[in-house]
């Protein structure tokens, strides 16, 4: 008869929800491995929220001009 599988204690289950929330399991070679989820803002990653929310002046003083969009001219 096989042993039976003990249960995870409270702070077992907030320990496995922990590492959960901060790394994501891939397949790199037909291998599994575990690699740091990318931050995000908001479900957003970071790049897609700085474009959408920043004002031109942050963009500027902050050097990220590819990110600017021209005035439409008149």
């Amino acid at each position: 008869m096989p042993k039976r599988k003990r249960k995870l204690s409270k702070a077992g289950k907030q320990a496995r929800r922990e590492w959960k929330a901060k790394f994501e399991t891939i397949f790199i070679n037909g291998k599994q491995k575990r690699v740091p989820r990318p931050v995000e803002i908001e479900g957003l990653p970071i790049d897609e929220f700085i474009s959408r929310n920043a004002d031109p002046i942050w963009l500027h003083l902050n050097e990220m001009w590819e990110l600017m969009t021209p005035d439409p001219e008149d």
